[in-house]
């Protein structure tokens, strides 16, 4: 019995000793530093609700627009701005865009809108200017 409380001292020291070392190898050239590896998950969290912020104020827009033919330059800066937030954003867009081009194939909408609005989507997800399906007229508010 009195061999626990001498060998827990001992145990802690391994554990420390382990994660400082787990901590200067994360920190070497070419992998990512320790604290970014801690922080990593909660960057994407972070950037995946503002792009779905991004995503939310394109649709907005097009709605207050109530612009002829804009619809494509709206589902391309949205997802250009949600990609512009990192890895989260961009994944945010692409999970909103799928999700609405499904419900709108459920709803019977013309398949080849919807495929015309995937690639406005993939074109500004990849960062392409959105600006290459502005309409003509469109308020510069938008």
């Amino acid at each position: 019995m009195m061999d626990y409380p001498y060998c827990f001292p001992h145990r802690m020291k391994l554990l420390v000793a382990v994660v400082v070392l787990a901590a200067v190898a994360a920190g070497t050239e070419g992998a990512p530093g320790f604290w970014d590896t801690i922080t990593k998950p909660f960057s994407f969290a972070k950037e995946a609700v503002q792009g779905a912020g991004d995503m939310a104020g394109a649709y907005g827009d097009m709605r207050e627009a109530n612009w002829k033919n804009s619809d494509k330059y709206f589902h391309a800066r949205g997802n250009h701005d949600a990609a512009q937030r990192g890895p989260g954003g961009a994944w945010a867009a692409e999970v909103i865009s799928n999700a609405r081009e499904t419900v709108d194939q459920w709803r019977g909408g013309d398949p080849a809108a919807s495929a015309a609005d995937q690639e406005a989507n993939n074109w500004g997800r990849g960062g392409g200017d959105p600006n290459k399906y502005r309409p003509a007229g469109l308020p510069s508010q938008y």
